[in-house]
């Protein structure tokens, strides 16, 4: 099987991984890639989100299976492009993707099929707002209707901010406050048929404890020991079910990576967000993990077989990533500088670039992750922040608190 993969940020490095892993891949192409990536697969350069210049490199490379790993490309209908010329390929179509491209529609999607969630408005101007606020109350949730690689949401008590957050975005969603720990669920599907993955956590706020701005994502572990007995059971019967039939329903099925936000609540289980491709950086542990063959399950999934697909398989253990972040991220991060200690297993590139002279430079916010496995959570936890410390980055930042508190038994289901 050759794989056309497209991307260039640290989940594509670890579908990357993934992929060459299988024994059924004979090649992999990524496009535009990174230069971890370029230690294991050939890159071309692509602008990701142009349907018709991904969907003819596809066919350039004879891709039997193209992965598309970002969101944007995928609302901007990618992968109706290269299905299209026949090709299969892992990733919903541009109406599917609208569960991740727009959160007004996600909540539509989720109040037809009875999906548990929080209450929301959506809002257009600054009344609307108000009086939305005025309901809920803080913490005031705001969130950006449109795309916004994991930071267009703000959660704050602190009215003013909410409210210049939902003026600088102009429509938004704003919606109850949902208490308690979250998790991320990845189910795999071909539009009927689901797989879940392995539930992971991961760490949105840029500084310990919780504090300071979102960020596309800082860290993340699995398996979750604090987890509720039957919380996946639960969550594919009063979600994700739900969900992919009333996408049939609507004539759009939803076939790819689905993935659910969810707050673990004193009620039960309830959707914060859909997200229409795997996660960033939940990725990277979920597949640490997994011992089935990637390609082929995500061949299964492009190609309406998922039905046929033997259970999953996973390596016993856990596993921890922690980001390694530019100075200045997430508001205004530096780029350009020189890392060293990066060729390491287990280091993940995901805003990086080489200079002409080899040189590894940072080339975006999140530049890597350390991401290591261990016989228990502590184990890995302790591997990852080993890598970490080999990493030379001038100004660079990361937390020091992921998984912390699922090690120590600290984290709590409110009731």
């Amino acid at each position: 099987m050759r794989v056309l993969l497209v991307g260039g940020g640290g989940r594509e490095h670890a579908l990357a991984l993934g992929l060459v892993g299988d024994p059924a891949v004979e090649g992999l192409v990524a496009a535009p890639g990174n230069p971890g990536i370029a230690e294991v697969a050939s890159l071309r350069e692509v602008n990701a989100s142009d349907p018709a210049a991904v969907s003819a490199l596809a066919v350039e490379v004879a891709a039997d299976l193209v992965v598309v790993g970002p969101e944007a490309p995928l609302v901007a209908g990618v992968a109706d492009a290269v299905r299209a010329k026949g090709i299969a390929v892992f990733g919903p179509g541009a109406e599917a993707a609208r569960l991740e491209g727009s959160k007004t529609f996600a909540k539509d999607v989720m109040t037809a099929a009875g999906v548990p969630t929080a209450r929301a408005y959506t809002c257009v101007d600054a009344a609307g707002v108000a009086r939305a606020l005025d309901e809920f109350g803080a913490p005031y949730v705001v969130k950006d209707d449109g795309l916004a690689a994991g930071k267009g949401v703000v959660v704050t008590d602190d009215r003013a901010v909410a409210e210049r957050h939902a003026a600088e975005c102009g429509r938004v969603v704003i919606e109850e406050y949902l208490a308690g720990p979250e998790v991320s669920l990845f189910v795999v599907t071909d539009g009927e048929a689901a797989l879940p993955l392995l539930p992971a956590q991961d760490f949105k706020r840029v500084g310990d404890g919780d504090t300071g701005p979102n960020t596309g994502g800082m860290g993340a572990y699995t398996p979750l020991p604090w987890a509720p007995p039957g919380l996946v059971d639960d969550v594919m019967r009063d979600v994700v079910h739900p969900t992919l039939a009333e996408m049939r329903r609507r004539g759009t099925p939803f076939a790819g990576l689905l993935y659910v936000g969810l707050a673990i609540t004193p009620a039960g289980p309830r959707v914060i967000e859909f997200n229409a491709r795997f996660g960033d950086p939940e990725t990277q542990v979920v597949l640490a993990l997994l011992e089935t063959p990637l390609a082929g399950l995500l061949h299964a999934a492009a190609t309406g077989t998922l039905g046929a697909h033997p259970p999953l398989r996973w390596r016993d253990g856990a596993a921890v990533t922690v980001v390694v972040a530019a100075e200045g991220y997430p508001a205004g991060p530096r780029t350009g500088d020189a890392i060293f200690g990066a060729d390491r297993a287990g280091i993940i590139h995901a805003g990086t670039r080489r200079d002409a002279d080899g040189t590894l430079r940072s080339a975006g916010g999140r530049v890597l992750c350390g991401t290591a496995t261990g016989p228990d959570l502590a184990a890995a936890r302790d591997a990852a922040y080993r890598l970490v410390r080999g990493v030379e980055l001038a100004g660079a930042h990361h937390r020091t608190d992921i998984a912390a508190a699922a090690v120590d038994g600290r984290i709590t289901i409110p009731g």
